[in-house]
């Protein structure tokens, strides 16, 4: 069997579209890895769209991949034919960059991106280099995997940097696909956790998820609802909502901080004397490394954190990624090999 089954975008702005392809041959310093999952993510649009610079169609996008190792190219040590891995953006790095040389891998200034740089996890096999790999532990399932390498990274690795010590007070900004996650996370690490949504409906389901406290931020005042229970230490804002940011950085404690995830084209305003006399911060937060991302499995593994999901075989790819877009997927979309 030499042929596969993938999905690509053939132009800027194109359809998703079945192909049957050669399968690809690992170089030096890379695996080939067979699919078994491969999650959906928001910023595959970036491939859809044609929105990255210098992106080369055709292109298979797809960057939360879990799979099996398949086969090895030359150079490859410490890794096997037939050991589960996953790989989620940070898809490689140079290695002699200045931020590279700094340790700073996943800022690199040549990374690269699974389903951008390469072809992606829209297809039955894929080629990545040998330090975009990520071990799978074996009590987790290739679907509850695959979005942990993305939207799972990117919460618990901003979490477990963010300073915040067991019993702190933790808020989560937004209750969808990356803050569903960063309330288990929070819950998990012993935080004081608080979550925070627009609307009533998902005030259950925020406590099932482990949060301690719920706002709703369309009735009540943010900022001071989390006045009242001291303030928070980290309010980790997951929302697409520059607005929303603003509307809850009132709500920090003494040496609070706001780690924003979400990205938003509007800014984030801050009350200057709040941030002096409180000693507050604003960070952001890239994801992180392939070992963040090991790390992130392992975690999520022992302590039952998993992705809420809806399956999808790769032929329905298209349907997939649009029930994705919609907004409507609780709360991650993944698809599902063979």
């Amino acid at each position: 069997m030499s042929r596969m089954k993938a999905v690509q975008v053939n132009a800027a702005g194109g359809p998703l579209t079945v192909v049957e392809r050669e399968i690809p041959q690992p170089g030096d310093g890379h695996v080939r890895i067979k699919v078994q999952a491969c999650g959906i993510c928001h910023s595959d649009s970036l491939t859809k769209e044609g929105l990255w610079p210098g992106l080369q169609f055709p292109r298979v996008p797809g960057h939360e991949i879990a799979g099996v190792i398949d086969a090895l190219g030359a150079g490859i040590e410490g890794w096997a034919v037939g050991q589960r891995v996953g790989v989620g953006w940070h898809g490689g790095h140079c290695g002699r960059c200045a931020r590279c040389r700094q340790g700073d891998f996943v800022l690199c200034e040549k990374a690269q991106v699974p389903g951008i740089s390469y072809d992606g996890g829209y297809a039955e096999f894929v080629v990545a280099p040998v330090e975009a790999l990520a071990s799978i532990p074996d009590d987790l399932s290739d679907t509850d995997a695959a979005p942990l390498l993305c939207a799972g990274i990117t919460t618990y690795n901003a979490l477990r940097n963010s300073g915040a010590r067991a019993g702190d007070v933790v808020a989560i900004l937004g209750i969808g696909g990356l803050g569903h996650l960063g309330v288990q996370f929070a819950r998990q690490m012993g935080f004081r956790t608080v979550a925070i949504a627009r609307g009533q409906d998902k005030a259950s389901l925020a406590k099932e998820l482990g949060a301690h406290h719920y706002i709703d931020s369309r009735a009540q005042n943010v900022a001071e609802e989390l006045q009242k229970l001291g303030g928070a230490r980290v309010i980790l804002a997951t929302v697409t909502s520059g607005k929303a940011m603003s509307a809850a950085v009132g709500g920090l404690g003494l040496n609070g901080k706001m780690i924003m995830v979400g990205i938003s084209e509007e800014p984030v305003e801050v009350p200057i004397a709040q941030f002096i006399m409180g000693r507050n911060s604003i960070q952001g937060w890239p994801s992180g490394t392939s070992a963040d991302s090991q790390d992130t499995l392992a975690f999520s593994a022992l302590s039952g954190v998993k992705p809420m999901i809806e399956e999808f075989p790769l032929d329905r790819a298209a349907e997939a990624y649009e029930r994705m877009m919609s907004g409507d997927a609780r709360f991650r979309v993944v698809l599902k090999m063979g």
